[in-house]
């Protein structure tokens, strides 16, 4: 049986929840309550808040069955029982969802009291309950056309932050919705709209209206991903509002085109603020700041995705020590420019050079770079690869140099393989080495506890050598078993293999481990030294003329090596001899290890920390029309190399040996990134001989 409308019954509706209308009003609900989440809330469509009742969930549903299959289905104790069972369904997902309280519209309730229904098997249920609610939503509108009012749930009062409130301001809300869906497909700004309104209650602070509006559009991602360029501009409203109150200017700018008006006074003002507050170099206020504040590009800030902004807001952004975000994108990468101009003769003419192509994403220098540019302490190199002496004092100076080069987010690759293995002579006490493991344990919780000014988590990597008479020891280092006071869970590690070895897994032969303080030259030689070297003190270790040896199967260390990696993503495997054998820079030193990434080879000794500066070239964004334009790259790539270059002369370094060998050396790495998005653009597979030339 279904619902007649033209019967003459009167509609029966909850406080909260749609019901279809019943033969007779004497049905009575369930016996016993259903308790829900604590400190749940229910927004009702007035935007009205009242506290959760399971009951009512009940008396809708068995007035829904009783609408369908009639009064006499009353006393049922099979309806009884499906309401009970279906009540608690809802409740137990509402706990779910909002484990801790908080507030639910009303609209939610029902949709998953429909849910229930259908996922019971009670379809016709279930239909007369969805038609009776889209019909009540029609008479809703109906009513809200005749009277020329907006309907109720947009009618609520929002709380200010000095406690005071005022009417929800729904036409900002509009206009910045449409502003953040101009020009994007598939983008509804009434579909944002709609779904927070309905999150909306009486009372709301102020500031949490915004975060409803990014996460309505953020929830909408995985439908369309435009949506998340739209939630990108909405999130800049919260921006907005911060930077614009801590600096004392009008926080009720709307749109991106209203911020456009203020943001050369804007940047004039956070500029000034910032070096009063010590968190930039006070030679920025001597720039020409009203001539580079004509020069920004506001409507640039409408270019990011969600999670691009997102993830600058919580880790570059200039902050105040609460915390407070008062640096906007196009600030941002203006601040970066200035601090890499700051030596230039015409400054503000090379800071707009290098602003617009970072702004433009033509370009992006390394996260040191856009963390530190215009700081008092601009530390904006990358990496730094150091070798660890085989002395106490000499040990501890390298993690000391560790701590001071992971502060200002340099990431880190140190060479262990000269320390002394478990079980060598130790001269001074005449005792023996606990190896280079305790050693490496200090390296990781000093990377733990020194993590990059707080900005990300600190980042290390220890390269051995496979002749190392820790090596086997070593390839444990990331294992979950075994003693903890051995284990580094922390620390990336990487193998740093010579060609013999392999030539002795190739030939199933064995493999003879060393202490590196028996065997002191092996560290610093590669390809055919190297190999006479080892074979010379294989024959002495036969003779019983070595201390600490070991032999074992080549095979079994290599397959040893195979597994850790399988099973724990480490140790990395590395090639000594191939990257000494293409290194530009032979003439001057050996190279011992890789860096974090292994993406760069560069020598090192007690003197010399090797740095890496770099940045990456964003391809995709230099693919027109008639393929890759090579006049635009030409012009990226100029201008990315004085930048890259000015890094070497403007950077802070902590360690001596840093200064020494970047000033000497000026190593930097030009890379590419949006190569895959390049060859889509100009439709080229990825594995054919077109994309490879």
């Amino acid at each position: 049986m279904g619902i007649d409308a033209n019967t003459p019954e009167t509609l029966a509706v909850t406080d909260t929840l749609a019901v279809p209308p019943t033969p007779t009003d004497t049905a009575a609900p369930p016996e016993p309550p259903i308790a829900g989440p604590s400190d749940l809330r229910v927004i009702r469509r007035n935007g009205k808040v009242t506290g959760f009742d399971g009951s009512k969930i009940a008396i809708a549903m068995t007035k829904a069955f009783l609408a369908v299959e009639g009064n006499s289905a009353a006393a049922s104790s099979r309806i009884r029982e499906t309401v009970d069972t279906l009540t608690r369904q809802v409740v137990e997902a509402l706990h779910r969802r909002k484990p801790d309280g908080g507030t639910v519209h009303i609209e939610e309730i029902q949709d998953l009291v429909e849910l229930a229904l259908m996922r019971a098997g009670e379809h016709k249920i279930a239909r007369a309950y969805v038609l009776y609610r889209e019909e009540q939503a029609r008479k809703r509108a109906e009513e809200a056309a005749k009277s020329g009012q907006p309907q109720e749930e947009h009618q609520v009062n929002v709380t200010l932050a000095d406690g005071s409130t005022r009417p929800l301001d729904l036409e900002r809300l509009r206009r910045l919705v449409a502003e953040a869906c101009d020009g994007l497909e598939a983008v509804s700004a009434d579909t944002i709209l709609q779904d927070t309104c309905r999150g909306l209650f009486d009372g709301i602070k102020e500031s949490d209206v915004s975060k409803a509006l990014v996460m309505s559009a953020r929830t909408l991602i995985e439908q369309e991903p435009n949506y998340s360029h739209a939630a990108a501009r909405l999130l800049m409203d919260i921006l907005r509002r911060e930077a614009l109150g801590f600096l004392q200017m009008d926080d009720n700018v709307a749109t991106q085109g209203e911020m456009g008006n203020i943001y050369g006074d804007y940047f004039g003002a956070y500029i000034k603020r910032a070096a009063e507050l010590e968190l930039l170099d006070p030679r920025l206020c001597q720039y020409d700041l009203d001539r580079l504040g004509k020069a920004l590009r506001p409507e640039r800030d409408l270019q990011f995705t969600y999670l691009g902004l997102q993830t600058l807001y919580d880790r570059y952004f200039i902050h105040s020590a609460d915390g407070i975000r008062f640096e906007l994108p196009q600030a941002f990468f203006m601040r970066v420019a200035m601090g890499l101009a700051i030596n230039e003769i015409d400054r503000e003419g090379r800071a707009i050079e290098f602003y617009e192509l970072l702004s433009s994403f033509d370009f992006m220098s390394s996260t040191p770079t856009l963390f530190n540019s215009g700081t008092l302490r601009p530390q904006l190199s990358s990496c730094y690869l150091t070798t660890v002496p085989d002395d106490l004092d000499g040990i501890y100076s390298a993690i000391k140099d560790n701590a001071l080069l992971s502060k200002f987010a340099g990431g880190l690759g140190n060479d262990w393989t000269r320390v002394r293995g478990l079980g060598s002579h130790i001269k001074g006490t005449n005792g023996k080495s606990q190896g280079v493991v305790p050693f490496l344990k200090v390296a990781n919780d000093t990377a733990v506890a020194v993590n990059q000014g707080g900005k990300r988590k600190g980042a290390v990597c220890a390269y051995l050598e496979t002749w190392h008479i820790d090596i086997e020891e070593f390839l444990e280092l990331r294992k979950n078993t075994g003693d903890d006071r051995r284990r580094t869970h922390d620390m990336n590690t990487a193998n740093w293999i010579p060609d013999l070895f392999m030539k002795r897994v190739a030939e199933d032969g064995d493999w003879t481990l060393f202490s590196p303080n028996e065997t002191p030259e092996l560290h610093d030689l590669t390809g055919r030294a190297f190999e006479e070297a080892y074979l010379r003190y294989e024959e002495k270790a036969k003779r019983g003329e070595m201390q600490v040896f070991k032999k074992v199967k080549a095979n079994d260390l290599w397959r040893k090596m195979l597994g850790m990696l399988f099973e724990t993503g480490h140790p990395w495997i590395t090639f000594k001899d191939p990257c000494n054998i293409r290194y530009t820079n032979r003439h001057v030193g050996v190279v011992h290890s890789s860096n974090l990434c292994t993406e760069i080879t560069l020598h090192t000794n007690d003197h010399e920390i090797a740095v890496c500066n770099l940045g990456s070239v964003n391809l995709a964004a230099h693919v027109g029309e008639h393929g890759l334009d090579m006049a635009k790259l030409e012009k990226t790539i100029s201008t990315a190399m004085r930048m890259l270059d000015n890094v070497i002369e403007y950077n802070y370094y902590s360690v001596p040996q840093a200064r020494n060998s970047n000033l000497r050396h000026r190593p930097v790495g030009l890379g590419i990134m949006g190569f895959q998005d390049a060859l889509y653009k100009m439709r080229l597979p990825y594995a054919s001989m077109e994309a490879v030339e």
